[in-house]
């Protein structure tokens, strides 16, 4: 069985479609994944559909070259913290940002429950506006 560690880090550390496909592989059925309040996609959404939907297809939808970068991972248990940078340009604006960021995963039996995000917000709302 893979460590919660390597659960977390195989939906980084590939290309789009790999870690795409390895975060709904690791992703429980009723996982909540919490968007953070000021963020653009701010909301908690519950299963992959809804989490698919209201937060990565409008990402590929909206942004250019959009990604988080990993610095470091932080482990304690059943939680594993995932620390770095996004990166992206808004397409309707063409301005490009760079945000910190952290992301709280909480694991249990080999699969995401939990997701919250930290982020500086400020940074990405600076590139959508004209």
């Amino acid at each position: 069985m893979r460590s919660n560690l390597d659960i977390v880090r195989a939906t980084y550390e590939g290309n789009s479609e790999d870690n795409g496909r390895n975060l709904l592989a690791a992703l429980a059925p009723d996982a909540e994944w919490t968007e953070a309040a000021g963020f653009p996609y701010a909301g908690t959404y519950i299963g992959p559909q809804a989490i698919v939907e209201n937060v990565f297809k409008r990402l590929g939808g909206e942004w250019d070259g959009y990604r988080a970068a990993v610095d470091r991972y932080f482990v304690d248990g059943e939680h594993v913290v995932a620390q770095g940078f996004y990166h992206g340009a808004y397409r309707a604006t063409g301005k490009s940002f760079t945000a910190s960021f952290a992301h709280v995963y909480t694991l249990r039996d080999g699969k995401i429950v939990k997701f919250e995000q930290i982020v500086d917000s400020a940074k990405v709302w600076e590139a959508m506006r004209p």
